[in-house]
């Protein structure tokens, strides 16, 4: 019999975002920029070549913000890919019998990191590797996890 006291955590599902780096890279560049463009017109000697060297230095402020942007929108991190299309494959059977309920499902992980619970009829999975899973179960509200099986990634559970 396996023990009800436990409460799933929820999985971190956010990945890192480019974007929230590129939030915080952006502005450090215009205020370098800006300095350097405050530098130049306070240094201003001749007229016509602070100009240019101003003109030169928003250019290429510019040129910098639009190419940190252009690879943080092309670059997706590959692990959320395949993290997506793992969650995506995840099957699960249940066989509904008169007075119990068969789980059977393959979840990561060796037998002592596996952790199943069925708290008021939702049936809570953790494996390794960020695995975690939520089952709702209709009708097994008031039943518990009877036996439990893990051999070669497989997971049989008996409710009763």
């Amino acid at each position: 019999m396996v023990d009800s006291d436990f409460y799933c955590l929820a999985s971190y599902k956010g990945a890192y975002s480019n974007e929230q780096s590129l939030n915080f890279v952006i502005p450090i560049v215009v205020i370098l920029f800006l300095g350097v463009i405050y530098i130049m017109t306070q240094r201003a000697d001749s007229g016509f070549v602070s100009f240019i060297l101003i003109g030169a230095a928003a250019v290429t402020m510019f040129y910098w913000v639009r190419v940190l942007k252009k690879i943080t929108k092309d670059q997706k991190p590959s692990y959320t890919q395949v993290r997506e299309q793992e969650t995506k494959n995840w099957v699960y059977d249940l066989i509904k019998g008169n007075e119990e309920f068969v789980f059977v499902a393959e979840v990561p992980g060796p037998e002592d990191k596996i952790a199943v619970r069925l708290i008021e009829g939702i049936l809570y999975i953790r494996g390794t590797a960020g695995f975690s899973k939520e089952v709702p179960i209709e009708g097994a509200n008031d039943m518990q996890i009877f036996d439990f099986k893990y051999r070669n990634g497989v997971l049989t559970l008996r409710i009763k």
